[in-house]
């Protein structure tokens, strides 16, 4: 049910009914739609509920200040922030806030979560079988988990010991995984 546009009553002077309405008549996405007003809510509830038609830039920068330094939000996010208030204000409201100063939000470094030797080795000793036998072609071979689970016959080689992943990510063809024998 999220995907059905809500009706905007008829007449209305609320604001947000009246975005809602002026994002319809400019043709913007649905979703679009629901995310500006979502930023545009939480902006107005940020300032005690005050009428967006009485803030200007100052709450605007204090606003992407608070995402960034107290909401810890990512860049993508307090620019979609970012493009909404301006959505509001340069094309609803048709006024210029000017030149913004507000610190950035920081993209934060994500760190891989590698499993070490030891630990993979108590792993493998509580299988058996066939989730053991995956197990080891994903460590050993660093193949990809669709990788590993739809092998067709014409990629393994016995005579080669040799597995040929084929249409993984990106739909590439990767090189052929060799073990030593």
């Amino acid at each position: 049910m999220d995907d059905i546009p809500v009706n905007i009553p008829s007449g209305s002077t609320r604001f947000l009914d009246r975005l809602r309405a002026d994002l319809r008549a400019r043709g913007y996405a649905y979703h679009t739609e629901k995310t500006y007003l979502h930023w545009v809510r939480r902006f107005i509830q940020y300032h005690g509920r005050r009428h967006p038609e009485t803030m200007g830039r100052g709450e605007i920068e204090a606003f992407l200040n608070h995402l960034a330094v107290h909401c810890n939000v990512s860049p993508s996010t307090q620019r979609t922030a970012l493009n909404a208030l301006m959505y509001r204000y340069n094309k609803f409201l048709g006024r210029d806030p000017q030149q913004l100063q507000f610190q950035y939000a920081r993209v934060k470094p994500r760190l891989p979560t590698v499993l070490t030797h030891p630990e993979v080795c108590t792993i493998m000793r509580h299988l058996s079988g066939t989730p053991k036998l995956m197990v080891g072609l994903l460590y050993g071979s660093g193949l990809r988990l669709q990788e590993c689970l739809n092998p067709r016959i014409k990629d393994i080689d016995f005579s080669l010991s040799m597995l040929t992943a084929r249409e993984g990510k990106g739909t590439r063809t990767a090189p052929p995984f060799c073990r030593t024998r």
